[in-house]
């Protein structure tokens, strides 16, 4: 049986239906810093992304989550593609800064420990790639023409203003162990936050390669 369809095609058609409050609820701290962390799956849609999301902003970057609220839900209910994701508070949020990282949850699909690190911001990618891996996390780069790499320029974490960002795709197992223990998931974002503090401080620049190319 193939995996079913997403429910609702944007996020217009998404609130005609389900009810703020109930079915699902938005979550947004603007900390007017260069960097936004989004979690648009969050809550039960993917879970255990919103606190991933939040850990990795601390109190330092700006933080989106969109959440389901019923346990329980098809993942296809409240999911709307990163590609298309057009609710207005994350839009706004993620234009007004420089650069978003999209916080994921994928299948394990027989590896439950691997985060693939995608976007079209190459540098931060690597770096992040390489933090988490020095920090006893496995993780790869997703490159073009590999599964959920984060390369189409309308992916939510590729609408900043610096028009390139990263995604993170964690599995289902690795997230549901940090959710339920703290100082891993401390150790995991306190990763992924250095590497973004050295990022902005060494200076570098978005990387203008054509990922498509």
């Amino acid at each position: 049986m193939g995996k079913k369809k997403d429910e609702y095609a944007c996020f217009n058609d998404l609130a005609a239906t389900e009810i703020e409050g109930v079915d699902y609820r938005i979550c947004v701290t603007d900390r007017t810093s260069r960097i936004a962390i989004v979690a648009p799956h969050g809550g039960w849609i993917e879970s255990a992304t919103s606190q991933i999301a939040a850990a990795i902003a601390a109190a330092e970057f700006s933080l989106y989550c969109f959440e389901g609220l019923r346990p329980g839900r098809p993942h296809s209910d409240l999911h709307i593609k990163s590609e298309i994701f057009d609710e207005p508070k994350a839009c706004h949020l993620v234009e007004d800064t420089e650069i978003a990282i999209g916080v994921h949850g994928r299948k394990d699909n027989g590896d439950q420990q691997t985060v693939w690190v995608g976007g079209l911001d190459f540098g931060l990618r690597d770096r992040i790639a390489k933090a988490l891996m020095q920090n006893g996390f496995n993780a790869v780069v997703r490159n073009s023409g590999e599964t959920l790499a984060g390369i189409d320029r309308n992916n939510i974490c590729n609408r900043g203003s610096s028009k390139a960002g990263v995604q993170l795709e964690v599995p289902r197992t690795l997230r549901h162990q940090l959710a339920n223990n703290t100082p891993r998931l401390n150790n995991f974002a306190d990763a992924v936050r250095a590497a973004i503090g050295q990022y902005i401080a060494d200076g570098d620049s978005v990387s203008d390669q054509n990922a498509m190319g």
